[in-house]
């Protein structure tokens, strides 16, 4: 028995905030983020909407693809580093918004590795008679979090969602490895510093712009060019299959130049991996799902592909997951 994915759906907002209009309200030139981060576009979502709205619409459309009501929910997992607010977890709002009472609820924060460590977290309690069916989440509204006066940041990230509903299956199709990891030496690295228990929000973290998002870029990135090779050599390790094996690689998306370090290490050619971040820049946990989505719509997965999937992010934390591609999804 393996863990399948049975249905994928994403949600994105409608609205587009594109390097031409911050130009215009940072010190930054379009020029200047296109080359040093791929990035065209992002989306951001709209004042009156959250991150449970974004997961709800991404869930519906999983859903239906997989051909299955809330009602068969066993399980809700949601990752994300942005939730509604500290508590209740956003996987109980979902559970509200989708009517799923009979399944349990609870949230995973790893932040861009969320979806990774999520869907391994989902395939482990497939292994138990008691669940059968599990909605797994990716869901960010990062734009809340963001300074935009701040250049080095504000460029990189949108908001999203993606969903995929997993099942247990007897073919070959399913999880076939998966590989978590995490070095909290370097979480100051990537980090919203107050808002928590440990520096409480107050005048004083309002007026220093610490509910914000800060990062350091250098160390990220020497980071994430090292960790993506190293956790993609793991799972081959793993299972056996080679670099030139994979029919789809989806890595995380957060800056073109990592992403094209990895398909060069490994000879991955650009008609093999899955690319978002120009149109929708860094969309931390939601991501992967959002890519795997969008690329199962555009017909570009077919049955027996094998999908490589590697994030890195907040925490540090970092992942990656080996999956066979087939079920009996639908086009809805």
């Amino acid at each position: 028995m393996k863990a399948q994915v049975m249905g994928i759906g994403h949600a994105l907002p409608e609205r587009i905030l594109d390097n031409k209009e911050l130009e215009q309200t940072v010190e930054t030139t379009e020029k200047w983020i296109l080359e040093r981060t791929g990035i065209r576009e992002r989306r951001i979502i709209d004042p009156e909407e959250t991150t449970s709205d974004l997961a709800y619409r991404a869930s519906v459309m999983a859903m239906e693809n997989a051909g299955i009501t809330a009602k068969e929910l066993d399980l809700i997992i949601v990752a994300t580093a942005t939730p509604d607010m500290l508590f209740p977890a956003t996987a109980c709002v979902v559970q509200e918004k989708l009517e799923a009472w009979n399944a349990a609820a609870f949230d995973i924060s790893a932040g861009c590795t969320g979806f990774v460590y999520a869907i391994t977290t989902a395939e482990k309690y497939l292994l138990s008679p008691e669940y059968k069916c599990i909605l797994v989440i990716g869901a960010e509204a990062v734009s809340r979090v963001i300074d935009y006066s701040d250049p080095t940041t504000c460029v990189l990230f949108g908001d999203g969602a993606g969903a995929a509903v997993l099942g247990r299956g007897e073919s070959e199709a399913g999880i076939m490895a998966s590989y978590l990891g995490a070095d909290g030496r370097g979480g100051q690295h990537l980090c919203v510093p107050a808002g928590g228990a440990a520096m409480p929000a107050s005048k004083d973290t309002l007026d220093k712009g610490l509910h914000f998002l800060k990062m350091n870029g250098n160390e990220i990135f020497r980071f994430a060019t090292r960790i993506t090779v190293e956790v993609s050599e793991k799972i081959f390790e793993m299972t056996g299959v080679k670099a030139e094996d994979i029919d789809l690689f989806v890595p995380h998306q957060s800056n073109l130049r990592i992403i094209k370090t990895a398909m060069k290490w490994m000879h991955i050619p650009p008609e093999k991996t899955m690319v978002t971040v120009d149109q929708y820049g860094n969309m931390s946990a939601a991501c992967l799902p959002v890519g795997l989505s969008l690329a199962w719509q555009r017909g570009e997965l077919k049955d027996g592909d094998l999908v490589l999937m590697v994030a890195f992010g907040a925490g540090l934390t970092y992942g990656g997951v080996l999956l066979r591609w087939g079920s009996d999804i639908k086009h809805v």
